[in-house]
């Protein structure tokens, strides 16, 4: 089981570059994303948490390319590569700005039912981002309110959560409302390194 953290302690794993760790990285691995930008520090304020972002590696073995399946902000339901990712988030020709940690689910997922999980979130492409859940949960938490009726948006937790779900692999939460940190505390879930 993954531990809460601080922003130091993320420190602590392993740092490896993306290119050596390429051929080690597997369909249906997390990727957990602690940002340093105003949107990520807003919604680890909210959810009291290191984490910001969480998505899924899907490795293509036709295409020999490795992507995170997400639901990113302004954009929502998206596959991007993540090598773009790493050095050239949002097209500026930099990295992501934060630690980025690769983690993975134990006990080993059957190959067809991570498929199955990947085939579910690819249904899923352009749904939008729901920019207003954040805040919602931010009210969640300071006035004990229960969750909100479910619509067809997502924040990234809640696509991954669902992507697993859908086989049979559910995360325990702790609140009504699933958060990166959700996802991250699961016993099913081993940290294994950073990427860069």
């Amino acid at each position: 089981m993954a531990t809460p953290l601080t922003k130091k302690e993320i420190q602590s794993f392993p740092l490896h570059p993306y290119d050596a760790m390429r051929d080690d990285l597997q369909t249906g691995d997390l990727v957990f994303c602690s940002g340093s930008y105003f949107f990520s520090q807003a919604i680890q304020q909210f959810t009291r948490s290191v984490w910001s972002h969480v998505g899924m590696i899907y490795k293509d073995p036709t295409l020999q390319r490795v992507f995170i399946l997400e639901s990113e902000t302004l954009i929502g339901v998206r596959l991007a590569p993540l090598s773009k990712y790493l050095h050239d988030y949002h097209g500026k020709n930099r990295p992501y700005k934060g630690n980025i940690v690769i983690a993975r689910v134990h006990p080993s997922i059957d190959e067809e039912k991570l498929n199955h999980a990947i085939s579910y979130g690819m249904d899923e492409l352009t749904k939008p981002y729901d920019n207003f859940e954040i805040l919602r949960i931010g009210f969640r938490i300071l006035f004990s309110v229960s969750r909100r009726t479910r619509d067809r948006k997502y924040i990234c937790s809640e696509l991954v959560y669902d992507c697993f779900d859908r086989i049979g692999v559910p995360f325990n939460l702790r609140d009504e409302y699933v958060s990166p940190d959700d996802i991250w505390l699961d016993d099913q879930v081993q940290p294994q390194y950073r990427i860069m």
